[in-house]
Formats: structure tokens, C-alpha cells, sequence
């Protein structure tokens, strides 16, 4: 007798659903399906969490107990996948101090001391997002200001790009660095001409005081997921893969599932190498409706703000500076050979050339040639010319965030000169070479909202309209490229693109509407489109 496979039981489970009832149906709207086969349609019928139909048969579904949303022409596309972003750490951020867009030190400064008024004395103050490039200086800042704004209490304040922490004088002392501490490997202290440490640390040397930091209970945890998940859904995400997870992030996500209060679907990253991916080797992938656990989360090197991103020439703008290898090439091939022995997928961080280099050629010694493991290079920010062509070879999938392009346009080029950066944000280079694009937003690094991150990939602007033809506008994504990258692509990114990112029959019912269309409305003005309604298995999670 043959066996019963999971593909199987989800055909049968559709061909049920089918023939019955709708329990929800849309009229009246603009669908984007991104299906190639019939684009666009004016209604859409769910049946148990499944599109049962799409266009004119949706009128013999309707029936008495059928829900029916009158759209009034507005837009519907399939629910926004973000393919890379940092679920605690959005949670986080919305309890600590919001330091994103802050132009000097000492208004920083300002905001520690409020915070430390409002503190108990030793007790941590951390927050997030503060960057150097918008400083008068564009110079790293020093212990000093924020050491006076709270002298009793340590503070903590993650870079935006979540590879350098600021602590003040109270930390350091805490973490019992001095001018003896060694640097750990994949790690830089900044110092200064005595050889002190000035209150900067880099990529590997943040552990050094960020270990001291007590750790959230259980009930943090899960309360910050749960908040940072409903924060996607409000902003159009039906599904995150979260780069990155532990041990206690499991365990929340598990609770949330087992109460049937999580939100959106989560494609988790199991942060390796260590202990705990050894486990998740040795027992397989966990398959799921809500929570799937079956990616690795490397990181091979720092940030391209930071100056640790790895890169095989030194920074233009500091040269005695190749920034941070922080997993070397064997490393890599290590764990990529155990991933594909177990069933795994790897996606690993990458920035500068140099990671991206170690990455892909220890993918190649893994995979060895053309496959469906669908491996994946994070950020895939700086590519040497000669390795582009790896990313086909090896099959790897480049998982972009389209806002970091936009982000970093006004120093990028400083950083790395006039000819690596045309291999940067090459969006368009690996379109035009068979390679996929997964979209996402990198949050909270970035802004989480998936409408900004399909603004930038398809005008390559800021919100000023800044620069008017776009930055190296002959790697922007068109509509069509860019909508694909944020759900169909991110779907095959995570092999759900049979469950999900487009909207046909036999699919997830996930999807969103919105109060214009992105996909006709002036391009200047994509960024300022909200979503009015999000739908999870047919299921509304927000409603405006």
C-alpha cells in the first residue's frame, strides 16, 4: 500500500474544503494574484483558511453564512512575507529607548538621562538604533556623555545595524575592560591612544559586556514576541523568517502556538553554530502552520556602518581596515555539509565581498553544483564581479532588504570607493542572471514596514524623493520584481511557495488590502500606502 504523504493530505484537505460554502468572501477589489496565469482578479472566496476561488466563480460560493467584504476597489495583494528581520529584537526595541534618526550625541545623552531618572540605581538602561553617520563628526561616540547621564546605572545602546553597542563608564567597569583586555576573535574594541577602551564595541566584542546584562524571563520573551508580531501584522506581514533564534525563542513561539495567539506564520533561523543547533541536527526539521523550524542563521562577518563588514580590499575611507571575519570558510562548510545530510537549509550573513566570497565557496564545497537545497546568502550587500556568478552555480538564493540601499546611499560609496560599489544593492545583476531575490526588512535595523521596502526597491530614493532618478537607478526592481520579492520569492525561500505568496485556489488565504495601490499609484508616493486589512488563514489579525 503506498504511503500517506503530508502533500497528500493537504490535496485532500483543499479538495474537502472545496465544493462548500464560503466562509469569506472579497468583492469589489483590484487583486494582485502574482500569478502569472491570471494576474489580476475583482474577488477572491475562502473556504477553512483556503482560497476556494478566484474571480467570476467566487458569486456560487456566497451564501447565506458567508462573510462579505465590499472592497470598494481598493487593493488586495497576497500577504507580505519579510525574509529577514529580528522578531525579539523589534519586541525589544518597543520597550527601550527609540534612538533612530537622532542627529548628535548629545541628545542621546539627553534621552539616557530621562531614562535614569525614571531608573532604580544599578539598574540597566539599554536602547537602539543610534548611528554615528548622522552625527555632525560621523565619528564614533565615547563614554564620557552618557557616563554623566547616568553615572549609578550601566547602559547599553545597540548601533542601528545591531553589530556595535555604546556603554558608558559603569558598564565598562562592570565587564572589568581595560587596556589589557584582548579583542576576541571576529570582534574590535574601540580604543584610544593610550589604548583604553572609549565605550564602542564592535561585532564578537559586544559579548563582552552584553553577557553582563541579565537575561529576560520567559514571560519578556514571549511578551516581546507576541508585541513585535503584531506590529508586523499591522503593517501588512502575514509571515516573518526570523534570522536567528534560541532556545527561548522556540519555547515562546511554542507557547504562543499552543494558546493560538500567534498572529502571523514565523520561518525560524536557528542561530549556529553551538549547542543548540547540534540538537535541531540530530532530531530534523519541524514543519508547521504557524512556526517552521528547518533554516540555519550563520554569520560570517559585521556591517558595512560598523566598518566590519569583511572586505578583501581595505575601506576606502580607513585604510588599515579589511573589517570582521567572524566565521571563517571551513567554519561555513562545516556546518553546510551537516545541513545537507539533515535536511536543513543555511543562510548566512554576509556584507562585505570578502564574506561573501567564504560563503559562497564554502556552499559550493557543500552543495557542489546546481540544486533545490535553496541555500541562502543574507544581504547579499557586496559582491565582487567574478563571484556573482556563484550565486547561480551554487543555486543561492540572495535575500535582500531594499531599505538598506536606501539607508546607506548617502556614505556607502565613501566606504568602498567608486568601483566595488557598483557590485552593492546589484539588485538587477542577479535578476538579470537567474538568481532569486527573497525581500525583507531587516527590522529592527530598519524600519519594519514592507511598504517602505517596496518603495525603495522600485525608485531606490528616499522619502524626499532623494536622488531624483534613484541611486544607480539600473538596479531597481520593477513593480511586478519588487511585489514578487516580497511574496512569491520569499515564499520558494522558505519552499512554501506550493502553500503560499500568490493568491490562487488551493492556497493560504493570506493577504492584505490597502488604502491605494502601490502597483498603479504615483511611484513617489508608494511609501505613504497603509494597510486597512490584514487576513492570516483567513483570518483577520488587523483591521484599520
Amino acid at each position: 500500500m503506498a504511503s500517506i504523504t503530508p502533500h497528500l493530505i493537504w490535496v485532500c484537505f483543499v479538495s474537502a474544503a472545496l465544493g462548500q460554502t464560503a466562509d469569506l468572501a472579497i468583492i469589489n477589489a483590484k487583486i494582485h494574484t502574482v500569478n502569472a496565469a491570471h494576474p489580476e482578479a475583482s474577488a477572491m472566496a475562502v473556504k477553512a483558511g483556503v482560497i476556494a476561488a478566484v474571480g467570476d466563480d467566487v458569486k456560487k460560493w456566497i451564501g447565506p453564512a458567508t462573510k462579505v467584504i465590499d472592497a470598494h476597489g481598493a487593493a488586495v495583494l497576497p500577504g507580505l512575507i519579510d525574509s529577514h528581520g529580528h522578531v525579539r529584537g523589534l519586541g525589544t526595541a518597543l520597550e527601550t529607548l527609540d534612538l533612530r534618526g537622532i542627529r548628535s550625541e548629545a541628545e542621546i545623552a539627553d534621552k539616557v538621562r530621562a531614562a535614569a531618572a525614571q531608573a532604580k540605581p544599578g539598574e540597566w538602561i539599554q536602547g537602539r538604533a543610534w548611528d554615528q553617520n548622522l552625527f555632525p563628526s560621523k565619528q564614533f561616540p565615547t563614554a564620557d556623555s552618557i557616563s554623566n547621564a547616568a553615572p549609578n546605572n550601566p547602559v547599553a545602546l545597540v548601533r542601528v545595524d545591531g553589530h556595535a553597542v555604546w556603554v558608558n563608564k559603569k558598564a565598562i567597569e562592570m565587564a572589568d575592560l581595560n587596556a589589557a583586555t584582548k579583542e576576541p576573535a571576529g570582534g574590535k574594541i574601540i580604543k584610544d591612544a593610550a589604548g583604553k577602551p572609549t565605550g564602542v564595541l564592535v561585532d564578537n566584542a559586544r559579548q563582552l559586556v552584553e553577557r553582563k546584562i541579565p537575561a529576560a524571563t520567559p514571560e519578556q520573551v514571549e511578551r516581546r514576541i507576541l508585541k513585535a508580531l503584531m506590529a508586523c501584522a499591522d503593517l501588512g506581514m502575514t509571515s516573518v523568517h526570523d534570522a536567528g533564534v534560541g532556545a527561548d525563542d522556540i519555547a515562546a513561539y511554542r507557547s504562543l502556538v499552543k494558546k493560538g495567539q500567534l498572529p502571523i506564520r514565523v520561518y525560524a533561523m536557528l542561530a549556529g553554530p553551538g549547542p543548540y543547533l547540534d540538537e535541531w541536527l540530530a532530531k530534523g526539521p519541524e514543519v508547521g502552520d504557524f512556526l517552521t523550524v528547518r533554516s540555519i542563521k550563520l554569520v560570517a562577518d559585521g556591517a558595512l556602518g560598523s566598518r566590519g563588514a569583511a572586505m578583501i580590499d581595505p575601506y576606502s575611507d580607513d585604510p588599515a581596515n579589511h573589517g570582521l571575519l567572524r566565521l571563517d570558510r571551513s567554519t561555513i562548510r562545516a556546518v553546510a555539509e551537516k545541513a545537507v545530510a539533515k535536511g536543513f537549509q543555511v543562510n548566512t550573513h554576509a556584507i562585505g565581498d570578502a564574506a561573501n566570497r567564504a560563503a559562497l565557496e564554502a556552499y559550493g564545497e557543500a552543495l557542489k553544483g546546481t540544486n533545490d537545497k535553496r541555500f541562502r546568502i543574507e544581504h547579499a550587500q557586496i559582491v565582487a564581479p567574478s563571484d556573482f556568478a556563484k550565486f547561480k552555480q551554487y543555486s543561492v538564493i540572495a535575500s535582500v532588504q531594499a531599505t538598506h540601499a536606501t539607508s546607506d546611499m548617502p556614505w556607502a560609496a565613501d566606504r568602498i570607493g567608486p568601483e566595488r560599489i557598483k557590485g552593492a544593492y546589484a539588485w538587477q545583476t542577479f535578476l538579470k542572471m537567474g538568481i532569486r531575490i527573497a525581500n525583507g526588512s531587516d527590522f529592527p535595523v530598519e524600519d519594519p514596514n514592507p511598504i517602505w521596502g517596496l518603495y525603495s526597491a522600485i525608485t531606490r530614493r528616499d522619502h524626499a524623493g532623494k536622488p531624483p532618478a534613484g541611486w544607480f537607478p539600473d538596479q531597481r526592481l520593477s513593480r511586478a520584481e519588487a511585489l514578487r520579492s516580497w511574496t512569491l520569492d520569499g515564499a520558494y525561500a522558505a519552499f512554501e511557495e506550493s502553500k503560499k505568496g500568490s493568491l490562487e485556489v488551493g492556497k493560504l488565504a493570506d493577504f492584505i488590502m490597502l488604502d491605494q495601490d502601490p502597483m498603479t499609484m504615483p511611484e513617489a508616493d508608494i511609501w505613504k500606502a497603509r494597510v486597512t486589512l490584514t487576513v492570516v488563514g483567513g483570518k483577520v489579525a488587523y483591521s484599520r
